[in-house]
């Protein structure tokens, strides 16, 4: 049974809400940073870099600058950039980007689900991020960016959404990168009532973006039981914002793997290590995209090659192991080419390049080309049904195995725990 909640949101003011919401920080390159802090007094991303235009700049992740942010944003409450709902709510949440549209229930979920796995997970996380990220929770308090959760289809969730969107939305604007964001208020406590009730006939909802948020959520909150034995299960700590995407509307990308070297190797040994478990074909110079599972595009000297795995080689029980990502390391990339942890920083040999980048085969065609790398592979996107297998089996997936879709901006709701 899934649980979740209406919160009072924190959200722009309806005539802000175009300035105050951002991409990821990270996702913005470092003049963009600036040009955006310099020229947006109500931009989200200054309660991000809260020292922006300081004399003196504090140390990122300092219990200092941690206690700025904080600063920052209740700045931005008390000059009502953003705004706290009178009583808690749903949110119905719409992004049209890249052709695709995507309906979503923003909400809070229980960090007890995560802890009893009904909320359930494919990745792996690292615990020192866990730590880092918890204790951004502590001081700072709020959820920016909700967590994106999926679920079955649900023909009467869909009915209840539908309906709701006839009627006047509380956000519609576009941003610049083309995405056409909508927000509906949800404060009737029958239409409430109706959307929790579908899903506590779910038995598990899925992580589909948000590992580590989920986790330092559930860790700050395992901490604050402690810390505070009498607090009632109500407790802000003991939730943390995320949205509902249905099965059916997410969408998954692959991320392609550049490697610099052939591991010492020519090219006419690389090739014949690479034929004992995959069928090998030349394809001209045209990027080859793989159109169904097991199979690979690889650009080597110039030239386009298909692999097909062997049937023999392809596991008949392990989720993990019927990943294309997997099939990649298991065969290629760890046995020939020595690259066995794609989750080291500390290797320059491999590089990721998303499904959905920009001139995303020009860029792996070009990188092979100047000789920064040698080899490109491109994978065939893993499903949704490859992530609920593995989540379901308690497995992890490797890494780089998923691009979601869709992005969240921060500051669209906020969910600030400490005034639940």
């Amino acid at each position: 049974m899934a649980k979740i909640i209406p919160f009072k949101g924190i959200r722009p003011a309806k005539d802000k809400v175009h300035l105050v919401t951002a991409r990821s920080f990270d996702t913005y390159s470092r003049q963009t940073l600036k040009d955006k802090l310099k020229n947006n007094q109500y931009s989200f991303l200054h309660i991000i870099k809260p020292d922006f235009g300081a004399k003196k700049r504090l140390k990122p992740n300092s219990p200092e600058y941690l206690a700025r942010v904080r600063e920052k944003y209740e700045s931005f409450v008390k000059q009502q950039y953003l705004v706290e709902d009178e009583e808690k709510c749903f949110y119905i949440y719409q992004q049209k980007s890249h052709g695709n549209t995507y309906n979503g229930i923003m909400c809070c979920a229980s960090v007890d689900d995560y802890f009893n796995k009904v909320i359930k997970v494919h990745e792996q996380t690292l615990g020192q991020r866990e730590e880092k990220l918890k204790e951004y929770l502590k001081v700072v308090d709020v959820n920016a960016e909700p967590v994106c959760l999926t679920y079955p289809d649900d023909d009467t969730l869909e009915a209840i959404i539908a309906k709701i969107q006839t009627g006047d939305e509380h956000f519609d604007f576009t941003t610049t990168d083309t995405c056409h964001h909508r927000l509906w208020v949800v404060n009737q406590e029958s239409v409430i009532k109706e959307i929790v009730a579908r899903f506590e006939k779910m038995p598990a909802l899925y992580i589909a973006d948000g590992h580590h948020r989920s986790a330092s959520s559930a860790l700050l909150a395992k901490n604050r039981r402690v810390e505070n034995p009498a607090a009632r299960d109500s407790a802000g700590f003991n939730f943390f914002m995320c949205i509902l995407i249905p099965f059916s509307e997410l969408r998954i990308f692959e991320f392609n793997r550049l490697i610099k070297d052939l591991n010492g190797l020519t090219t006419a040994d690389f090739l014949s290590l690479v034929e004992r478990k995959f069928d090998l074909h030349k394809n001209g110079s045209e990027v080859l995209l793989p159109k169904e599972q097991n199979q690979f595009g690889m650009y080597l000297d110039h030239q386009w090659y298909a692999l097909t795995v062997k049937p023999k080689w392809l596991s008949k029980d392990n989720p993990v192991d019927k990943l294309d990502a997997r099939i990649l390391s298991q065969y290629i990339l760890s046995p020939v080419l020595n690259i066995s942890d794609l989750s080291s920083r500390k290797s320059n040999r491999v590089s990721f390049v998303g499904g959905l980048e920009k001139d995303m085969g020009k860029h792996l065609i070009e990188q092979v080309d100047s000789g920064a790398m040698k080899v490109a592979f491109t994978l065939f996107p893993a499903t949704v049904d490859q992530i609920v297998h593995v989540a379901d089996a308690e497995e992890v997936m490797p890494p780089k195995s998923t691009w979601i879709e869709p992005k969240f901006r921060s500051g669209m709701v906020v969910y600030d725990l400490s005034r639940r």
